[in-house]
């Protein structure tokens, strides 16, 4: 008896490893047809994106918030760029012509990021060649494009092109309206697979901002000890900055999200401080100097008359809701203004992008009786500083014109 005991014990240990490695077996092959599946879709059909025009003050904040996320990534410059990332290819061309488009198109994108800046008859022409090749077309507009608001600006409020009166600018394709109109073709087309993106004014690796002043000017003029101008009546004016590492976190949470098609939301900062705290800021952060001067002064040295007066002379105080609430970033995680900006000004290579306005920076030194370095001027450029300063280059400018056309004279600008 305790023989058989024995047998059957052995026959039914013998049973069970056999049924237990089958099991194992057809575990192992299942397992393996599904691992291999989602190696497939993961790394196989890896998700791809475009950014024209990417490699600017928020592409480079965007491109690895999409690496993260496993995409592969193409960005369009007109400049030669190296990657030291296989995840990310540049692509050196001229992102207006309909040719180079076209060529790149051949190969489909999951999602198309457009930081290009049109005239409105081009994106017309080219907005049904993005809409057709992607799954996801998002189109990086502007809060410029709002008019002057005593609430926060939601993005409901009304835009420049929908109650400007004005009939002189209203018949221009200024950024502002040129932006709104290409967000109204978006709207009116048949497609739904596109978001429109505005930014605040967004500052990044050597991209800074003081009123309508610019890295080039801001830090040049103050390795040169010289003081910046800005107008006396635009320092207590409010002002949203946005970090551009902040602005690309919220653009990659709605990447490919089909909730975020046919709509619009504004990435910005909830913070808002004047112009003179800002001004404070650089001055605390790397000793910036300024003068203030009159309105008029301003535009005339700088230039840029509509961005003045149709936006950095208006109070811009943004509200974030509706874009925190898409992507789910808590308002707590948004970096300040001033910490912002003093993580970007520690940039040792900061200096190696500078390129510098002669004709600009004479007004700036004739106003404020200062004088800049001329020590990396070539010919050319002393001349078209000395002949600012004196106040004789728009003279010139007139002149060579004039004579251009009729004898194909002069080359400086």
């Amino acid at each position: 008896m305790i023989y058989f005991s024995t047998v059957y014990i052995l026959i039914q240990n013998i049973f069970l490893n056999l049924l237990l490695s089958l099991v194992l077996c057809i575990t192992s092959v299942l397992a393996y047809d599904f691992l291999k599946k989602i190696i497939k879709e993961k790394y196989l059909t890896m998700a791809k994106a475009l950014l024209l025009g990417g490699s600017g003050a928020m592409g480079v904040y965007l491109v690895p918030e999409l690496i993260r996320l496993g995409f592969d990534i193409v960005v369009t410059s007109r400049s030669v760029r190296k990657s030291d990332n296989d995840k990310l290819a540049y692509i050196q061309g001229n992102a207006h012509e309909e040719e180079f488009i076209k060529k790149i198109l051949a190969d489909k994108y999951d999602v198309i990021v457009d930081f290009m800046v049109y005239p409105t008859k081009e994106f017309l022409d080219r907005y049904e060649l993005f809409l057709k090749n992607t799954k996801h077309y998002i189109f990086i507009s502007s809060c410029r494009v709002f008019a002057e608001s005593d609430e926060p600006i939601t993005e409901n409020t009304p835009r420049l092109l929908d109650v400007s009166k004005d009939t002189e600018y209203l018949a221009t394709d200024e950024y502002a309206l040129a932006k709104a109109r290409q967000e109204n073709i978006l709207r009116e087309s048949p497609y739904k697979n596109w978001t429109i993106i505005r930014p605040s004014i967004t500052y990044s690796k050597n991209r800074f901002q003081l009123g309508t002043l610019e890295a080039d000017t801001i830090i040049f003029r103050t390795q040169c000890n010289c003081p910046v101008i800005l107008p006396q009546e635009m320092l207590q004016k409010q002002t949203s900055m946005t970090w551009a590492g902040d602005v690309a976190k919220m653009i990659a949470h709605l990447v490919l999200n089909q909730n975020a098609f046919e709509e619009d939301y504004n990435t910005v900062s909830h913070e808002h401080c004047s112009w003179e705290d800002i001004f404070l800021y650089y001055q605390k952060l790397i000793g910036l100097k300024l003068i203030p001067v009159k309105l008029d002064d301003y535009i005339k040295i700088i230039g840029g008359k509509y961005q003045v007066l149709l936006s950095r002379m208006y109070n811009r105080v943004m509200d974030n809701t509706k874009i925190l609430k898409a992507t789910g970033i808590p308002k707590e995680s948004l970096i300040s203004i001033y910490d912002g900006l003093s993580r970007e000004l520690q940039n040792p290579n900061i200096s190696k992008f500078i390129k510098i306005d002669y004709v600009k920076n004479a007004g700036m030194d004739r106003i404020t009786h200062s004088k800049i370095s001329l020590e990396k001027a070539n010919v050319k450029e002393k001349f078209l500083y000395y002949s600012s300063y004196l106040g004789v280059y728009m003279l010139l400018k007139y002149v060579k014109n004039r004579l251009n056309s009729h004898f194909g004279l002069l080359s400086y600008t």
